[in-house]
């Protein structure tokens, strides 16, 4: 964390200001330590030692772009944006003399606009990955020479026919969010399955194999990127959360992490630094889910005679809002959600509260996961702070704005303050419990409300924290190599 005067300032708006107030990226500042980063810090560590305190981190947490490269994964607009945009394509070819591929270019003139988290449309190529956060983004996004689009998952020009039948318009709003696609996807295959129509057999096989490859694309987005090259940028910075978050005094209830995002990020930091966490699922050779799991805490022994017990430190709640990648569904009774990675086929993986998100969630799992959700936030002194969320589910939406009817509840928010949509919303309440933080950050090109901003400048330090780099230290330069060598 440097102390060297930037000259660059970010957005703080609080105490229901109708205008946020530009803080310096310097420590000290000019004027003393007011309006500093140091005391944004400062209040941050305050609410984050209230007695219940939950983080909501959503797609933009997993995106990382670090010299035109896309380091995790994109967010869903990109990610909407490139599958959509494949498909048409081959619309676009059946009409005329072009291949898919050159139709590619022709489907947005050779480019198309996504919405970034920092408000702005950025122009991207179409063979780029999309957009996501940290360093580089704004710019045009080059592609990652291992990560072409493949061929499996565009839609045939069969496939584009029904659902022109089925009244499904890519281009009206499926092009910015894959589970919109997919909730009206698994509606129309629960209708198709009821008729006894002929015709409706023919449209329910090329449902499902949309379906499928909608599956086939995301599995391919969540599992094979530079994260699985050996880049471990977004690992990194999700051990860095977790190593700021875990440190919390034993007589507060330990922290819970909520998350919409389907990748792994979270469970392999806290693999990795030793954290155990309780994620719904029991059982080690088969992990089922089972909701009570959340209700039980770790404790070490303290005094084996009198049976003493104190709550262990390092440990985490994670509830993935949205499901995991690493989550199946069998015929077992009542436990039937396993916890299994590598899943053997991107169609087995449990993702999507599908077929319509308020319904679905209804049903085990995501019906035990957002009570969690819920029954966190509405508690009496909690704090929730979203990172990476745009405020763009509804469900989610609603729990939140119900906690905000409590008075000790406090929301903070790091995003762009001129955002639209909700949080626009939320800025006009003028309520002082909510705060957002967003704007320019420490360095050209960088983002306050982005996830490696927050982790390394907002999040507070404990001192602590050079003792755990001192031990990683040890453990990368200390192990023996292959050949037992120091």
């Amino acid at each position: 964390m440097s102390t060297e005067r930037t000259g660059r300032s970010f957005q703080f708006l609080r105490d229901g200001a109708e205008t946020p107030v530009d803080v310096t990226w310097d420590e000290d500042g000019t004027n003393g330590r007011q309006n500093t980063i140091a005391s944004v810090r400062q209040m941050i560590s305050e609410a984050m030692n209230a007695k219940n305190v939950a983080f909501l981190l959503g797609a933009g947490c997993s995106s990382l772009m670090r010299d035109r490269i896309e380091r995790g994964i994109p967010t869903m607009l990109p990610l909407a944006s490139e599958f959509c945009r494949e498909a048409m394509s081959e619309t676009i070819a059946a009409a005329t003399a072009l291949s898919p591929g050159e139709a590619v270019d022709q489907a947005n003139g050779g480019q198309f606009e996504v919405r970034g988290s920092d408000g702005a449309n950025h122009v991207v190529r179409p063979e780029g990955e999309g957009e996501g956060e940290g360093e580089g983004e704004g710019d045009d996004v080059d592609a990652d020479a291992d990560a072409a689009p493949p061929q499996t998952w565009r839609l045939t020009a069969e496939e584009m026919a029904v659902l022109d039948d089925l009244g499904v318009d890519l281009e009206d709003g499926y092009n910015k969010n894959l589970e919109r696609l997919m909730e009206v996807l698994f509606g129309q295959r629960f209708v198709l399955t009821r008729s006894a129509k002929a015709a409706h057999g023919a449209q329910l096989q090329l449902v499902n194999g949309i379906i499928q490859k909608v599956q086939d694309f995301l599995w391919e987005r969540l599992t094979a990127g530079a994260f699985s090259r050996g880049d471990t940028s977004v690992r990194d910075l999700y051990e860095k959360f977790y190593r700021k978050l875990v440190l919390r005094d034993r007589s507060l209830p330990r922290p819970w992490v909520f998350t919409t995002n389907y990748d792994l990020f979270n469970e392999i930091a806290m693999d990795r630094l030793g954290i155990p966490y309780a994620n719904g699922f029991t059982g080690f050779v088969e992990r089922r889910f089972n909701p009570a799991s959340f209700r039980y805490a770790l404790a070490e022994q303290l005094d084996v005679g009198n049976r003493k017990w104190a709550a262990v430190d390092a440990f985490v709640y994670l509830g993935k809002l949205h499901g995991s990648v690493s989550w199946t569904e069998d015929d077992h009774g009542l436990l039937p959600i396993r916890e299994n990675w590598p899943v053997a086929e991107a169609s087995r993986m449990l993702i999507y509260p599908t077929p319509a998100k308020q319904n679905a969630s209804l049903a085990s799992p995501y019906a035990d996961l957002f009570r969690e959700f819920q029954s966190r936030v509405v508690r009496e002194q909690s704090v929730l702070i979203t990172a990476g969320f745009a405020f763009g589910d509804e469900h989610l939406n609603n729990i939140i704005y119900q906690a905000l009817t409590i008075p000790t509840f406090r929301l903070i928010i790091f995003a762009s303050p001129d955002s639209g949509g909700d949080i626009a919303k939320l800025r006009k309440l003028g309520d002082p419990r909510i705060w957002i933080i967003g704007g320019d950050g420490p360095t050209e090109g960088s983002r306050a409300h982005y996830f490696n901003t927050i982790v390394e400048h907002f999040l507070p330090q404990r001192p602590s924290e050079r003792i755990d780099e001192a031990v990683q230290k040890v453990m990368r330069a200390m192990a023996p190599n292959k050949d037992g060598e120091a």
